[in-house]
């Protein structure tokens, strides 16, 4: 099983205090339990929380975790996606309740976050050399043999470094050859003659063993259709060859992971063509973007939009905030900023106001900046804007999103709070 259901850290979750550590919450709930404040099912709108304040539609959220759990087993995947999106317990959860083979991470800490609440099943896609992390490791797959974790190598020296770490281990970190995207692209092997030596190095090596092969499409340059299938047919070329040259013996299965939240079509349809090897081959998928989707980077890049016929994600956060000054017909300014919305790929998105509980589209409304706490709104003829309305902004780029907010309510439709997503960063 890749989840501990017994994990006393969630009752803990619903046992933590609210007060001034989480933003939006209402005030007069400051004492209440978590999950006392969930039992009040209380209305985003009518029952105290203060802007800004970020939700999660209960709705959609349920949505995309269903459409994903039907794409991954429609198309013969594992899939165990990134959890760094999210760094949300509760999300993992029901992730791993979907259907994930386990959760994607890409730093110790992370790592730490989903023990603590009883992931049994990591894919870190990301190097790791730190010798205090990876004693740590050892010691968390010493005391508990249902847990694996698997992690990238992609030089000799780090094999050596980890393998060093690693001494008196009485089990093997289980480790994948990372293979670049490309020249200049982040890590990863650049060729397959360095391959077959980082694989050398692991065979080498008492405390490692290796499994399979991985990498991030993503980081194709000059990423499209036909050059993200060449870089995935590399992949599965490397995972043959090694697998001829005797370096998956005595697997009971190898591991072929690749897939962001941008090409995991691509990738669905080139793994789809691994030929057989000796032994069965987990096809591990890692997107991890999907659970809220968004409003911008991820609306355009999605794969759904190639494929529509497999269905569609829905965008699932929603910041609101609200009118504080109208200095002028064409501007207006609320009160959130680039401490409460992602701004690395674009800004967010004027999409509703709220007034006197009735909702309509911000016709005529666009944000333009960002301060530290303001969004700064150009105004057409068009806009029926006023100070004290809220305003609802769609976000772009999920992974810089969650990780301003500590408590994240997840609200109905109709504004009712059915619970609260706690995150780690």
């Amino acid at each position: 099983m890749a989840f501990d259901t017994g994990s006393e850290a969630f009752a803990r979750l619903a046992e933590e205090r609210v007060d001034h550590r989480f933003k939006g919450l209402p005030p007069d709930a400051d004492g209440l339990t978590v999950g006392e404040l969930a039992a009040q099912r209380r209305n985003l709108f009518t029952d105290g929380f203060a802007t800004p304040v970020l939700a999660l539609s209960a709705e959609r959220l349920e949505h995309n975790l269903r459409l994903m759990e039907t794409y991954a087993a429609r198309h013969g995947l594992a899939f165990a996606p990134h959890g760094k999106t999210s760094m949300a317990p509760e999300l993992f959860r029901r992730q791993i309740e979907h259907g994930a083979w386990g959760i994607t991470l890409a730093v110790p800490h992370q790592v730490r976050v989903a023990r603590a609440f009883g992931v049994r099943r990591v894919f870190l896609a990301n190097e790791l050399v730190d010798a205090a992390a990876l004693r740590w490791i050892s010691a968390q797959l010493d005391a508990d043999g249902d847990f694996r974790l698997v992690c990238y190598v992609d030089s000799v020296r780090g094999v050596e470094l980890m393998d060093a770490a690693l001494a008196g281990a009485s089990r093997p970190v289980d480790v994948v050859v990372e293979l670049a995207a490309g020249e200049g692209a982040r890590t990863g092997v650049r060729t397959e003659a360095e391959c077959a030596a980082v694989a050398d190095a692991v065979a080498g090596a008492r405390g490692l063993r290796l499994v399979g092969v991985a990498g991030y499409e993503g980081e194709v340059p000059r990423a499209d259709p036909e050059r993200v299938r060449a870089w995935l047919r590399r992949l599965v070329s490397l995972a043959v060859d090694l697998d001829a040259a005797g370096r998956f013996a005595g697997l009971d299965e190898i591991v072929v992971s690749a897939g962001g939240s941008a090409w995991f079509d691509a990738v669905a349809d080139v793994f789809a063509g691994i030929p057989a090897l000796s032994a069965p081959v987990l096809k591990l998928l890692r997107s991890g973007a999907y659970v809220s989707h968004d409003d911008g980077h991820y609306r355009r890049l999605t794969p759904f939009n190639r494929v529509p016929e497999e269905g569609a994600l829905e965008p699932a956060f929603r910041l609101w905030t609200q009118v504080v000054s109208r200095p002028s017909p064409e501007q207006a300014f609320v009160n959130a900023g680039k401490r409460d919305a992602a701004y690395d790929l674009d800004l967010p998105f004027a999409q509703v106001v709220r007034r006197d509980g009735t909702e309509r589209p911000a016709t005529g409304i666009s944000v333009t900046a960002l301060s530290d706490q303001h969004a700064w709104l150009r105004t057409t003829g068009e806009a029926d804007l006023e100070v004290g309305d809220w305003v609802g902004l769609g976000l772009s780029h999920p992974c810089t999103s969650f990780d301003k907010w500590g408590l994240i309510p997840v609200a109905q439709s109709d504004g009712t709070v059915v619970d609260y997503l706690r995150t780690f960063f």
